[in-house]
Parts: structure tokens; sequence; C-alpha cells
């Protein structure tokens, strides 16, 4: 008789996860309480999806903010090579984009989610959809199954958790996995949203909504501490300030500032040296000199954002540009270098594209991706305490935990 393994959860992570368990000797079964596979996938990266990145090992880890050295064993066992390779030889092509990132060359995410169902079907894994599990069964720290929510109980020798997080409930996201967890004696890490908008104290970001800046640079600091510096594009909204630049700082905020009061100093002139960028409004005073203060910043700013410069750097407006102190002009370089902003918070889960936190990792065995508290279960993906930056590196750590764990199973059931 045929050992039976269930995968709880049918995203990137428990695909995956099922991939690598499907053998001719091993029955496979994805628990889905959606209508659909990758509900979540289908989001990612605009619609477009983000699969992976083709990066260097190296770059991979530089980008996962919690928990690397966990992923040594499941990247090295399933990188990006092995990703990129396993869907265009399904026949998903793929393109790689600015920064590394893998896109499918439809930009439809739907197509992933296809090669990737297609691949469980020529495996012989059953997909259960409209199925949600409400515990799972243990016998002597060992799982024996599942209890469904309809009251059916599913035996199975393997479980494998990969319920996702948190973040965006609405495509079924909603925290099952870490209540399994914690029934089962395993510890959980505070779970926070990430990769997510911030909010600011300032009112004057509201009056920019819907601009977008890029190439500007920032630092993120908790009093004398650093807690984050990157560069790239941003946006302002009705509620604070967002964009791929400030989705990466929110996860270091979360980390390591969530709830305090911190500083955000926006660089709009990351190119040029305090000095250089002075030389360049010299010169473009020296060309608007008979003009008005109000009227000489159009070569350095976006027009909707000269109004708030004209503020902040409280010199007069009518002033004529031949009248500008050195002083004054100091402070605007000032401004343009370090535009400060107090960050009060982030979005909610509803906006958080990943969740930050969830199961302990020191409960789980990274060779294996399996329980050191019940045996024969395990742990993949988001439901873990792991978490990256944008540009395919979340989707990645679900594809070689989920990976880890399945060919694991693999091994020990036969």
């Amino acid at each position: 008789m045929k050992k039976k393994c269930i995968v709880i959860g049918g995203g990137a992570a428990g695909m995956m996860a099922a991939i690598a368990a499907a053998d001719d000797n091993l029955d496979v079964e994805i628990l889905e309480k959606n209508e659909k596979l990758g509900k979540k996938i289908y989001i990612t990266g605009k619609g477009r999806c983000n699969v992976t990145n083709d990066c260097e090992p190296e770059a991979f880890f530089e980008n996962i903010v919690t928990n690397p050295k966990f992923l040594y064993s499941a990247y090295y066992t399933f990188d990006s090579a092995h990703m990129i390779q396993l869907l265009q030889e399904s026949g998903c092509e793929l393109k790689v984009e600015r920064g590394n990132r893998v896109f499918p060359v439809s930009d439809h995410s739907s197509d992933i989610i296809r090669t990737l169902q297609n691949v469980l079907i020529k495996k012989g894994v059953k997909i259960s959809f409209h199925s949600e599990v409400k515990y799972l069964l243990t016998e002597e720290n060992t799982v024996c199954g599942v209890m469904l929510s309809d009251g059916r109980k599913v035996n199975a020798d393997a479980v494998i958790v990969a319920t996702g997080g948190i973040s965006y409930p609405s495509t079924g996201s909603t925290g099952d996995g870490y209540r399994f967890a914690k029934e089962t004696g395993h510890k959980l890490m505070q779970t926070r949203p990430a990769l997510v908008p911030l909010t600011v104290k300032e009112s004057w970001p509201l009056s920019l909504q819907g601009l977008a800046l890029k190439n500007v640079a920032i630092s993120l600091r908790d009093g004398k501490r650093e807690l984050y510096r990157g560069f790239g594009e941003m946006l302002f909204t009705h509620f604070g300030i967002s964009g791929p630049l400030i989705l990466s700082a929110s996860s270091y905020y979360a980390k390591q500032s969530y709830g305090n009061e911190t500083f955000l100093t926006l660089d709009l002139k990351p190119a040029l040296s305090k000095e250089q960028l002075d030389k360049r409004i010299l010169r473009d005073f020296e060309e608007r000199k008979n003009k008005q203060f109000k009227n000489a910043l159009d070569g350095l700013l976006p027009s909707k954002m000269i109004p708030i410069i004209l503020m902040l750097a409280q010199i007069a407006p009518d002033k004529f540009v031949h009248d500008i102190t050195k002083e004054e002009r100091k402070q605007l370089v000032e401004l343009l270098k370090s535009l400060p902003l107090t960050v009060t918070g982030t979005r909610d889960y509803n906006e958080a594209i990943i969740t930050q936190g969830g199961v302990c990792v020191k409960d789980i065995n990274p060779s294996t991706m399996e329980s050191r508290i019940i045996r024969n279960l395990y742990f993949a993906g988001e439901v873990l305490d792991l978490d990256a930056l944008t540009g395919g590196f979340n989707l990645q750590i679900a594809w070689s935990s989920g990976y880890l764990a399945g060919s694991n199973v693999k091994e020990n059931l036969e």
C-alpha cells in the first residue's frame, strides 16, 4: 500500500513541495481551501509574477532579511537556476529584467500557475479544492493526518504545512499554519506586515499623492541607529509613502523599530555631493537671477514638489534669486539632500506583500524542513520566520523550502 503525504496549501511552497514529493510509490495530495491553486501568486509582481531572481547565491542571501543562514540547505538544494530550468522545460518561457528579476515572457502570472499545475497533474498529485484543514492529528509526537472543517479525517504518513502568512487575507492567507504550529507545540515569532507602505506624521506628503520619484536615496534611522539605506523609486500616497524603495525599508522597520517613531531622510539628488549640488544650484540661479525664488526651481524638481520645498526651505517665495544668501542656499542644499519625514507605522496586512515572523526556525531542521518536535511534520514557505526584500526573493524562499521539504518526505517514506 502506498504511503501518503498531505500538503496543506496550494500556493508557491505547497505546489513545489508536492512536485518534489511526488513519486510512483507515494500518494501525494494537496489540500487547498480556495477554489484554485496559487491565488496569491496571481497578484504578485502586479499580476506579472516576479517568479525568482537570477542572481548569484551571495546576492540571494544578501537580500534575505530574516534568518538567511537557515536557508543555506534549501537554496543550495533548489536555487533560482533550478526553478528557471523547471519552468522552461515545462513549457513556460521566461525573461530576465532589471535587477535580475525573472518574469514569464507573457507577463501573465497565470502562466506560472498553469505550468506548475500541469507538472503536478503529470506527476499524479491529487489536488483537492475547497478542503480546509481544521487541525493536525498526532500520536506519540508523530503526525498521522488532518481533520478537515467538514468533519472528514484524512490519514497520512507525512504532512507538509505550506499555508502562507496572513498578508493579503483575501487570498486565503489567514494564519492557519501559525495555529497548527502552536497547537503542536512550536514557538511562534511575532508577526507583522512587511514589504508594506509606510505612514508618516507630516501632512505635506498628502499634497504629493501620486507623485513617483525615481533614482532617489533614503536613510531610515531609529535614533542614532541606521536601520536601512537604499536607492530606487518611491511614491507619495494619501497616507504617506510607498514604492519599491519604501517597501524594502518597511521590512527593516517592521523587524527593528515597529511601533516606534522612526526618522527617514530622503536624498533627492543622490548622484551629487552637497558641494556639487551647490554648484549646480549656483548655475541655475545665475541663469534665473532676475526671477523670483518660487520660479527658479523647475530645473531641479518636479513641479508638484516645488511648493513643498518652498514651504520647508523657509525662504520667501517672492524673493529674487539674486538676493538669495549663501546661508539660504546652503539651507536649500541640506533640504534637497536630507528631506526629513517621520515614520509612524505601516499599513495593515491587506496591503502587505508578505508577513514577517511566523514559526520559529529553531524548531525546524534546516536540512530537511522537518519539525524537531513532531515527526514527519514539515513546514515550508511564508509560514516560517523567513522573509526577504522585493525582487523575486520571497517566492524563491517558497520554491526552495518547499522543494527541500517535499524531497525529504519522499526520501524518508520510501
